[in-house]
């Protein structure tokens, strides 16, 4: 992607489920990097909309009942699109992300249609079945895209405009996002990586390990 070319325009998509005590600062931090962040309320029990800045460079859409992260972030990223965006950047909503690593995953765009962070240049603070896992799965997507896919579980990414416009998931859970990049890489996308810090707090993860497992397996063998 190239300045001198054409105007970037950075939309943030934000999938969240039940995030009161977060999201506000995610959102907050987040538009210091972007020209507009999409909220996707996936059917949140807590109220949790209520705590969107009142900005008019903040979206809110609202899904009725919990559908999933595949689902909510398709729905996001058409949103974007139909605002004229031309990159991308999806990130949770609970503060495992930093958006003051957006522009990193901005300028990598230069060279990549896709750039995932990575987590495991530092292991410190991720749980072992965690990074077990994440490596076991990085490997098996490593083969199959054809590409070096360092942490495929990672949903700290950014996105050219093409990728989202060519590339259509069928997936509604955390699956999705695998078979994103299985599907990009069909079609030659090119896929890199982003150094980014391992933040876990006190939050428990929505992920069901053997559900999304067996969801993923389904995916790389579809």
């Amino acid at each position: 992607m190239n300045n001198s070319k054409s105007k970037i325009k950075i939309a943030a998509v934000i999938p969240f489920f039940n995030e009161r005590n977060t999201l506000g600062e995610v959102i907050n931090k987040t538009l210091k990097y972007v020209d507009c962040v999409i909220a996707v309320d996936d059917g949140s029990t807590d109220d949790s909309a209520s705590f969107i800045l009142d900005s008019k460079n903040v979206i809110l859409v609202k899904i009725p009942q919990n559908q999933g992260k595949g689902f909510a972030l398709k729905l996001g990223l058409t949103k974007a699109m139909q605002m004229s965006c031309n990159a991308f950047v999806t990130l949770d909503a609970d503060l495992q992300h930093n958006p003051d690593e957006i522009p990193a995953f901005i300028a990598q765009l230069n060279d990549y249609d896709i750039v995932i962070g990575n987590r495991l240049k530092n292991l410190k603070g991720m749980p072992v079945h965690r990074r077990l896992s994440n490596l076991i799965t990085s490997f098996l997507m490593t083969i199959k895209t054809g590409q070096k896919i360092i942490d495929s579980q990672c949903g700290f990414r950014a996105y050219r405009e093409e990728v989202i416009r060519n590339v259509s998931t069928l997936n509604k859970g955390y699956e999705a996002e695998s078979e994103l990049l299985i599907k990009a890489s069909r079609l030659g996308y090119n896929i890199g990586s982003s150094d980014i810090a391992t933040i876990y707090g006190t939050e428990t993860s929505k992920i069901k390990p053997i559900k999304t497992t067996c969801r993923f397996i389904k995916v790389l063998f579809s």
